[in-house]
């Protein structure tokens, strides 16, 4: 899985980790961090794993959180041959769950939480909330396509050398044809579910998205 650059933090040593806990105690920017405390329960990160997460993140955005368009810019950083903007709207939208406009720690904390650590139920219950561009509940055909679309854009031509102009659309009629089990347009959350679960090709394609986060 590709993490966004203040993920991949490896270790540090005891006085940086005491200088970030005393930052987050302190709260010097703008935006304050919910207490190390919470953010542990809330998470299945470790406090020693949060300093350093914490640390990364503030590096890149020192007021505390990232707007759509910083966030557009780190992420082109992963996948130079191809364009990762419109993947990227999607992946911030996803990260931005109070649809404010900006990604703080703890949203990006609480997503990046389910990803790695989170159980199938959760990574699936996060990949339909991906899906679902409207949030309104449900996923649509082209939904599904705009989110294959801009993933086949951002792995770009050197990736799929081969690929047809086509290939997302074939690729989501495949899926939805499958997952739309009572034929209504629309796929619900329990019917995702269900399709991912049983179905290994579904559930390995469907994990496509992490390998772009």
């Amino acid at each position: 899985m590709k993490l966004l650059p203040w993920s991949a933090a490896k270790t540090s040593s005891p006085a940086v980790q005491n200088s970030v806990e005393d930052e987050l105690e302190m709260a010097t920017v703008r935006h304050r961090p919910e207490a190390l405390e919470l953010l542990e329960a809330q998470s299945k990160f470790t406090k020693k794993e949060l300093q350093i997460l914490y640390r990364g993140f503030k590096n890149e955005c020192p007021s505390g959180v990232v707007n759509e368009e910083t966030f557009k810019e780190i992420y082109s950083q992963f996948f130079p041959q191809g364009d990762s903007t419109t993947y990227a709207h999607f992946l911030f939208n996803a990260f931005d769950t109070d649809h404010n406009g900006a990604v703080s720690f703890e949203d990006f904390i609480k997503g990046l939480s389910i990803l790695l650590r989170g159980t199938v139920q959760e990574k699936l219950n996060w990949a339909f909330n991906l899906y679902d561009i409207n949030k309104d509940g449900y996923i649509t055909k082209e939904e599904m396509l705009d989110i294959m679309k801009a993933i086949y854009d951002m792995m770009g031509k050197c990736t799929y050398p081969v690929l047809k102009e086509d290939a997302p659309r074939q690729h989501v009629e495949t899926f939805f044809q499958k997952m739309d089990k009572n034929k209504d347009g629309v796929v619900t959350i329990d019917e995702f579910i269900e399709s991912c679960q049983k179905d290994e090709n579904i559930m390995r394609s469907m994990q496509l998205f992490e390998n772009v986060i």
